[in-house]
């Protein structure tokens, strides 16, 4: 009987079985990770540079940007790579490292989107105390309490996974390591304690999506309360992308993990997968963006402002040539 020690590495599910198909994979994804890689990049960057945006809102919405970044890089370069070369492997410890960081990444998202929030309770529900709950000392607590939490919550889940004794073979039915996979090579009941852990997750997670339902009520009631239209809408403005990312993150994490087994194939695991392990980080830039004008304008002026300074050095160069 074999088992982990025995294993040296993992077959991960391919995207296709012909080389063009594979080609096709590997520009398709190249794409998405690059656009992923540029739209997250300028958020940071712009946040950074721009001192109107130092506000906890925009402080909250680079650490998502960070995350999004960490999601989609531990798992779709190793995906494209294996599309390119036409391979299936990943080692055993590489394994296990990429589910480890992408929990990490995905837990501390939650943690965040759920303080992003509060955020936006605090400055529609009682923004007389806004500068008092949501100082910068208090974000960064807050901020640095949400990567704790997924580590933390990754380093369990990664342990008791990798703990278990395997005997089912080698080959996962997902492009990545993900824990559903890993456990149906298990050959001992001891898999049910990572079930207990997944269990406590989700009651978790439940609860701080009850927190996010609450405070939604809340900031919905009290926005429509404001006389003024304006008002009114320069405050779903900003509540509205975050409620869209929310209800992503929860739709596609939602049937990936609850659905009936009997509609369960590789074929679509691999593509619910792809919805909310690639997508979400992919889009979060554009749905924060397309609202938001004051960001919008932050990007324009970096961009512009950065093609203005090349052409200055470029200027200069010819001319001291």
């Amino acid at each position: 009987m074999s088992n982990s020690s025995s294993i040296s590495q993992f077959l991960l599910l391919a995207f296709a079985d012909r080389r063009e198909l594979q080609l096709l994979h590997f520009w398709l994804f190249l794409g998405i990770y690059l656009a992923a890689l540029l739209g997250n990049g300028l958020i940071i960057t712009t946040i950074a540079w721009d001192h109107h945006l130092h506000t906890p809102m925009y402080f909250f919405l680079l650490n998502l940007s960070l995350l999004d970044l960490g999601c989609i890089s531990t798992t779709l370069p190793k995906a494209t790579a294996n599309s390119f070369w036409d391979t299936r492997a990943i080692s055993y410890s590489a394994c296990a490292a990429q589910l480890f960081f992408f929990l990490v990444f995905l837990g501390a998202e939650w943690s965040l989107l759920t303080i992003m929030c509060y955020d936006r309770y605090v400055a529609i529900c009682r923004p007389l105390h806004y500068g008092t709950l949501l100082g910068s000392r208090a974000c960064v607590h807050m901020a640095a309490a949400a990567w704790a939490s997924g580590f933390l919550s990754a380093l369990l889940h990664t342990a008791s996974t990798f703990s278990l004794p395997l005997c089912q073979g080698n080959a996962l039915r997902q492009f990545f390591c993900e824990i559903p996979q890993i456990l149906k090579l298990s050959c001992s009941h001891s898999y049910l304690r990572e079930l207990g852990l997944l269990v406590f997750s989700l009651f978790l997670s439940f609860g701080c999506f009850v927190f996010m339902v609450v405070s939604y009520v809340q900031i919905f009631r009290a926005v429509l309360r404001i006389p003024s239209q304006q008002g009114r809408h320069k405050a779903f403005s900003t509540c509205l992308p975050h409620l869209a990312v929310v209800s992503l993150v929860i739709s596609t994490a939602i049937f990936a993990y609850l659905k009936p087994p009997s509609i369960s194939s590789p074929s679509l695991d691999l593509v619910v997968a792809v919805l909310y392990s690639v997508v979400p980080p992919a889009v979060n830039p554009l749905i924060y963006s397309m609202r938001n004008q004051q960001l919008q304008d932050a990007v324009q002026k970096l961009v512009t402002g950065g093609f203005s300074e090349v052409l200055n050095r470029l200027s200069s160069c010819v001319n001291h040539c």
